[in-house]
């Protein structure tokens, strides 16, 4: 572990003499270690996911147009080393070689994120790029005749950089249409074979990150207002896409269209401290009730509008930097999911903190302060640590705030504790086999999950992190222009997890964890092939092509001496 990376708390000690479970859910009562052995209900669906900036590589190809991640990672010093997905894991040009590697994990769904400028390179309606639809079709169909079932995410934060520059992108009222226009046109195209449709991956990022921050594309820094604006405008059109499916497309379709948002849990410093307590509970409303209250209910959490509302006015301003819907917008909003994606990784100690005014942005408004145990598993990644205990209690409170929606988990997994290539990955089987397990606790407590995707299938691009960070099953040698993939020691457990819907005994559970890392040893001889294989890449790829240049113009400069002295 890399303590150094870690928060020092001086009253760590403190606070876990009060990780006693709180008392309003009875599926507090067992202890965070205990593990459950039993299996999903029947028609639970197994997946892996991948999206399409992280992956599909070929930005400039086949009339594809920039999107803000084209051109946010095209400037120097937004990405760890200047890193881009100009090529990514080459998945445009690899589709059989993608579904090979999901009947090999034996996954039943498949969920993957349509690129919005490659099939409308400015962003508009009117001018559709064929060469985008035939990908997403050939795509969709091999997916098919391979029996796994498309789940289609229609943003995955690669907006068309037309639309952020024109308009200023989330920040633009104009969006709503626009993605209304993009959702249409990917219904009529490909709707008569997707039935899962995504509309938003992850709002909270796209808002905080990419409007708030500017950590993310388009990589703008509006403290205080930005990200609740992006947001306002990204519930109105996931609304707005929503009714269109329901009136236009549903009844010829069938299929469902749903949300996915990623939310932390929070869990009270001291849960016999009402203001850890009340902390909490706004933790949980301003990173999961921010986008999940509107649409089920009709409206921000009134923590949300209590205290931006206060602040604001303290600040001197005549309105909330919080937007208001109207009536008519609650109404319509409200009821606007057939299901809720819940991306999940990590969790949060949190307790009651007063922020100074002058610091009025998204981060401090809710006036609360985080910690990490430093006994939790860390990653590759500095924001994630293993707390499986926290799926379940988010899942819990998704299905009391909010009526125990049809939940899909859209995402969940761990990256590399190192940066070298290493392919017997135990932390990995460990995070995923937890991380399932507290949620079939949660099946058992009622709430109404029905499927599970593994996040990723590929290692891949991660954002500002580049390629620095892997949370694929499969490895990928991004130092080779193919790209080969390798299996990870994980890619063996979550096979067995899926063939057995589950847990069955803990016998069998053990064996699958032995089998697994025996099975990796292989893979990792071939991986070590690697530095012969992109040497013999470079002497194929550069030196004989260069040699053969500096042939021709010795050649050439001998045949005009020859040619001189003949004269």
């Amino acid at each position: 572990m890399l303590q150094s990376s870690i928060f020092a708390l001086c009253h760590v000690t403190v606070f876990f003499l009060h990780l006693c479970e709180a008392e309003d859910f009875k599926w507090t009562d067992d202890h965070h270690s205990s593990f459950y052995y039993s299996t999903f209900p029947t028609g639970f669906l197994w997946g892996v996911g991948n999206s399409a900036y992280q992956t599909e590589g070929a930005w400039n190809k086949d009339g594809k147009g920039l999107s803000i991640w084209d051109a946010f990672t095209h400037k120097k010093g937004k990405v760890y080393m200047n890193e881009t997905g100009d090529s990514a894991c080459e998945s445009y040009y690899k589709i059989k070689d993608d579904i090979a590697l999901l009947n090999e994990l034996k996954v039943n769904q498949y969920r993957f994120s349509i690129s919005w400028p490659r099939i409308l390179p400015t962003g508009i309606k009117y001018h559709v790029n064929e060469k985008g639809i035939e990908y997403y079709n050939n795509l969709i169909n091999t997916l098919l005749k391979n029996n796994i079932t498309p789940v289609v995410t229609l943003y995955y934060w690669d907006l068309p950089q037309v639309l952020q520059e024109k308009y200023g992108g989330w920040q633009n009222i104009s969006m709503v249409m626009y993605f209304n226009d993009y959702a249409n046109l990917c219904f009529e195209r490909f709707g008569d074979r997707v039935k899962y449709w995504i509309t938003f991956n992850d709002p909270w990022s796209i808002a905080v990150l990419g409007y708030e921050t500017g950590e993310h594309a388009p990589g703008m820094k509006l403290p205080g207002y930005g990200a609740y604006k992006a947001a306002h405008h990204i519930i109105k059109a996931h609304a707005k896409v929503w009714h269109s499916y329901n009136n236009l497309w549903r009844s010829k379709q069938k299929g469902m269209v749903g949300i996915s948002l990623t939310s932390n849990w929070g869990e009270p410093v001291d849960i016999t401290d009402q203001k850890d307590i009340d902390a909490s509970e706004r933790y949980m409303q301003f990173y999961t009730g921010w986008f999940a209250n509107p649409i089920f209910k009709g409206d921000y959490p009134g923590i949300m509008k209590d205290y931006i509302g206060k602040k604001s006015a303290q600040q001197g301003l005549s309105s909330s930097r919080l937007p208001t819907f109207s009536t008519q917008e609650k109404t319509y909003i409200k009821g606007t999911t057939d299901f809720l994606g819940i991306g999940h990784y990590t969790a949060r100690y949190v307790t009651h903190k007063i922020y100074p005014l002058s610091q009025g942005k998204y981060h401090t408004d809710h006036d609360v302060m985080e910690f990490v145990d430093p006994q939790w598993p860390n990653s590759g990644s500095d924001w994630l640590y293993a707390v499986p205990w926290g799926l379940r209690r988010l899942l819990n409170f998704i299905k009391t705030h909010y009526s125990n929606p049809i939940i899909h988990m859209t995402e969940n997994g761990v990256a590399e504790k190192l940066h070298c290539a290493e392919l017997c990955d135990e932390w990995r089987i460990e995070y995923h086999k937890s991380y399932i397990n507290e949620m079939l606790k949660a099946i058992k407590d009622g709430v109404n999950v029905k499927s599970y995707t593994a996040w990723s299938l590929l290692d891949k691009f991660e954002w500002d992190e580049g390629f620095s960070e892997r949370f694929g099953l499969y490895y990928v040698d991004f130092k080779t222009k193919n790209r080969p993939r390798y299996p990870k020691a994980s890619v063996q457990y979550y096979k067995k997890v899926i063939s057995a819907n589950g847990f069955p005994s803990k016998k069998e559970v053990e064996s699958w964890h032995r089998k697994s890392i025996e099975t990796c040893s292989t893979a990792n001889q071939l991986l070590a092939a690697d530095p012969l294989t992109t040497h013999m890449e470079m002497v194929t790829e550069i030196v004989i092509p260069t040699v053969c240049t500096l042939c021709i113009l010795l050649s050439a400069v001998l045949l005009m001496f020859l040619l001189r002295r003949h004269s």
